[in-house]
């Protein structure tokens, strides 16, 4: 997935699609990873674990989709 870092990013069309289904269910109890508004509230959390390797629990996400993710929180997470 490569994407223009001066393009503009979008959750809808960049953020959302990073977050497959059953990582959306393993986290339904807490918030919902195809909501704007629960992954905005939770943005710092969510790159943490991110980082960290510990989300999504079954294997780590690429580098290029963490720096994604991560400059979409530094932009303001346009919605």
């Amino acid at each position: 997935m490569t994407q223009d870092t001066h393009e503009p990013l979008s959750f809808d069309t960049q953020v959302k699609p990073l977050f497959r289904e059953r990582d959306r269910e393993a986290m339904q109890s807490h918030f919902d990873l195809w909501s704007y508004d629960d992954v905005s509230q939770h943005a710092d959390a969510i790159l943490a674990r991110l980082q960290d390797g510990t989300m999504p629990c079954d294997r780590a996400w690429p580098q290029a989709q963490i720096d994604l993710f991560q400059r979409w929180t530094e932009t303001g997470k346009p919605s």
